[in-house]
């Protein structure tokens, strides 16, 4: 059983999932029930994460929602165990899952973190709408989202753009969205169906420390290519679009300007705590 994480992960043991039993974790059985029903992740840099706190909460919430057969309880002792096992060494991208039915689990897959992306990003833009059943909780749609994310790959692209049937913008398959309309940093309105971002959130509370104005707001597919735009994912961090793919894998430059790079920056470093710290730093004003 495990309680707590060795001083290195051995690499036999990097993809191998950890089922939750109540003391702890220990190795998952070969044979596992299906897909999960909610999941989250984080990037895990020599034992340090942004926003693990909030990344739970998620979490929790989204069980609740998708998996009520799960006590909260027993989620927030399972995130405990998580928390102290997260490796010190490395870059890592750990998962955390839960599964629905009639054996409701938890569980943990340690993955190592994959190498850095490109530091800018096309997206592509699928003629059909968004396809999601569940977009406000991560997990049941992961399938579709790959596959989604793999059609743009074969254009070009690093992602596709995800919109509704009257085309409004709502994220991308696996980034959140923002976009600038002069110095007023702008994200989707509350009312659309969009994945709760830690990332935006992290973003949306530095420009509160820098002053700067954050609308939310619902923007057109005809609207959105003349507009700085920029995705934010918990792996990557913040990455500007530098060009837009159409259906038939036509690109066409993006709006990029020199702030990017220093956002990007203050996303990265600020506030990374050690794992185990459980409270939010304050804004450097």
């Amino acid at each position: 059983m495990l309680t707590a994480p060795p001083t290195v992960l051995p690499a036999e043991r990097a993809y191998e999932r950890l089922a939750w039993t109540g003391p702890g974790l220990i190795a998952a059985p070969d044979r596992w029930p299906g897909d999960p029903a909610v999941v989250d992740s984080w990037l895990v840099a020599e034992g340090r994460v942004r926003d693990l706190a909030l990344h739970g909460q998620r979490f929790l919430r989204a069980c609740a929602e998708a998996v009520p057969e799960l006590p909260a309880a027993e989620i927030r002792r399972f995130l405990g165990a998580v928390r102290h096992w997260l490796p010190p060494r490395g870059r890592w991208f750990p998962r955390i899952e839960a599964y629905g039915g009639a054996e409701p689990r938890l569980a943990l897959w340690p993955r190592p973190a994959p190498e850095p992306g490109p530091a800018e990003v096309t997206l592509w833009i699928p003629p059909e709408s968004d396809p999601r059943r569940r977009p406000e909780v991560k997990g049941p749609d992961l399938p579709v989202l790959a596959r989604l994310r793999e059609r743009a790959r074969a254009v070009g692209a690093d992602d596709a753009l995800l919109h509704d049937g009257d085309g409004t913008v709502l994220e991308t398959a696996h980034s959140a969205l923002v976009w600038w309309r002069g110095d007023t940093l702008c994200a989707p309105d509350d009312g659309l169906p969009v994945l709760p971002s830690i990332t935006r959130s992290h973003l949306e509370r530095l420009a509160g420390c820098w002053r700067c104005p954050v609308r939310r707001e619902r923007v057109s597919l005809a609207e959105l290519p003349e507009l700085e735009t920029w995705t934010l994912n918990a792996l990557h961090g913040l990455r500007p679009v530098r060009a837009w793919a159409d259906a038939d894998g036509r690109s066409t430059p993006a709006k990029v300007s020199v702030r990017a790079a220093e956002w990007r920056q203050a996303v990265r470093h600020r506030a990374v705590l050690p794992a185990l710290h459980l409270w939010e730093q304050p804004c450097a004003r």
